[in-house]
């Protein structure tokens, strides 16, 4: 596959604009068009007087919503810059609706990393995990302070299954223009076979690429971290798994440590 359209979440957090600024470079690199998109939901009246107190109260909100999106639309165009087709989509509503339902005419979704501690970008921003269930697409995760991904190494991080197909296919555009590629397994994920397997498929697709074993581990998300950190990689692919729904889909396990920890671009797939 290829990209033809990068859809990427617009806030007006610190992070927003080195995060533009990487999907506007793939969005070069591959000569695909780059779609900005945010939502802000329009508050509700309060302490309403009369219906005309109402609509009063309502265009004024509008137009304060209304604002704060053409900021972000005045900061995505200028961290997109030049040399990019841009479009832009935005309403009122919720941004995680809105950029799920963007996310039908993308070939990747770009986000940003939202574990403890990071920035709150505010109700422009999204969290990755509700996008990458429900948008059926392919995200991108970026990290705090990542203003560019060349994708020069890269580390696949393989469990035989069906989410981690998705990613590699996914991820071919920039398997097959990395300088090397990793297919690790850990511990009970590693089937015997199956990176080999893998490493020899992405070989036929023109990928320099090799097989690795890590040693068992109890925390296999640390294990893939430490490995790719001593790649010197500079984005993991990963299948995502879900291990419950209670009020949202919330994850555990490998996937919870990337999405709230990695300082590497992630691209990953449900």
């Amino acid at each position: 596959m290829d990209y033809a359209n990068i859809l990427v979440s617009a806030d007006l957090g610190e992070r927003a604009p080195d995060r533009i600024r990487v999907a506007a470079g793939l969005a070069r690199r591959f000569g695909a068009a780059l779609t900005g998109a945010a939502a802000h939901t329009v508050p509700a009246p309060v302490l309403v007087r009369d219906v005309y107190d109402a609509v009063v109260q309502e265009d004024r909100n509008k137009a304060q919503v209304q604002a704060i999106l053409e900021q972000a639309r005045t900061s995505f165009e200028r961290a997109a810059g030049d040399g990019v087709r841009t479009d832009w989509r935005a309403e009122f509503g919720d941004a995680t609706t809105h950029l799920v339902q963007q996310a039908r005419s993308a070939d990747l979704v770009v986000v940003s990393r939202r574990g403890r501690g990071d920035e709150d970008p505010g109700p422009l921003g999204v969290e990755p995990g509700p996008i990458l269930m429900e948008g059926g697409r392919p995200i991108l995760v970026v990290p705090p302070s990542v203003g560019s991904l060349e994708a020069a190494r890269v580390v696949v991080a393989w469990r035989d299954s069906p989410e981690a197909r998705r990613a590699v296919s996914a991820a071919l555009p920039f398997l097959r223009a990395a300088d090397h590629v990793c297919v690790a397994t850990v511990g009970a994920d590693a089937r015997p076979g199956s990176a080999e397997d893998v490493a020899g498929h992405l070989a036929r697709h023109g990928a320099a690429v090799a097989a690795h074993r890590l040693q068992s581990s109890d925390d296999v998300g640390s294990a893939i971290l430490r490995f790719a950190l001593r790649q010197d990689a500079d984005l993991i692919v990963m299948g995502a798994y879900e291990r419950s729904r209670l009020r949202e889909w919330m994850f555990g396990g490998v996937t919870r440590d990337i999405l709230d920890h990695s300082p590497i671009c992630s691209l990953m797939c449900h």
